[in-house]
């Protein structure tokens, strides 16, 4: 409907801002589920270059009966994405990502697909560049998968969400750095809002305290500063940082 295609045009729009492409030359652009072409057709009008991946050939058949300006290639993401190293200067996705959550076939390991994607993803972008999966996540567990594997690939950032307020304009924009840890963009609609918008930060810092496993020393200070900051993100109420948190009590007698 007519409906759908203004909300995936103005997705499609909102991800290539969140790309901060380099406006003085034309761009080479990965499109992740791009079904019919509906971003690429924006991508084509803003002086840029695509070529996008389906797993979908009804949809690649409309896209090539729309005569899009991309090149198109049918293919499942989850097996990885099939481009020499460094090809794209950027990459989007609307509302495509979370299916490789979904296990279809007894085969089918979702972190692994996902680490497979992303890994992939990583080598496929040019240094310094950017990735925006636009994406629509079941529960806070498949953002929490998501981004665990993108950063498990080597990409930084975090999600970027437009209207959190907002039942029904609520988006959520993976936003990744390739190499460079950019600051991450303000989401859309939290200016009202002083404090931070649940926006995921990650930085290049490792953790200090980390057992043989890689994960922190449970009942740590940074243990529960991470499992704070992930409830945050999942958008729970979480009592501030101080210098107490994580502090033993004093025996009471």
């Amino acid at each position: 409907s007519s409906r759908v295609v203004e909300i995936q045009s103005q997705m499609s729009e909102r991800a290539v801002e969140l790309l901060g492409l380099p406006e003085d030359r034309p761009c080479f652009l990965l499109d992740v589920g791009c079904g019919s072409g509906l971003s690429g057709d924006y991508i084509s009008e803003e002086g840029h270059y695509w070529i996008g991946m389906d797993i979908s050939p009804a949809m690649l058949d409309v896209a090539v009966e729309r005569e899009v300006e991309g090149d198109l290639l049918l293919a499942d993401v989850g097996h990885g994405i099939p481009f020499r190293p460094g090809t794209f200067d950027g990459c989007i996705s609307i509302s495509a990502v979370q299916w490789l959550c979904n296990a279809d076939k007894k085969s089918h390991s979702p972190p692994k697909r996902l680490y497979r994607f992303f890994s992939t993803l990583y080598t496929v972008l040019a240094r310094g560049s950017r990735a925006v999966l636009q994406l629509y996540p079941e529960n806070s567990e498949q953002l929490e998968l998501i981004t665990a594997q993108a950063m498990r690939a080597g990409f930084t950032g975090g999600m970027v969400v437009d209207y959190p307020n907002s039942a029904k304009a609520k988006k959520f924009f993976l936003c990744l750095f390739v190499g460079t840890s950019g600051m991450l963009p303000k989401g859309l609609g939290t200016e009202c809002s002083n404090e931070e918008p649940h926006q995921a930060k990650f930085t290049n810092e490792r953790t200090r305290f980390r057992n043989v496993k890689g994960k922190s020393v449970k009942k740590s200070r940074d243990w529960i500063l991470e499992k704070k900051e992930r409830r945050r993100r999942q958008g729970k109420e979480v009592r501030a940082d101080t210098k107490y948190t994580g502090r033993k009590r004093r025996p009471h007698f």
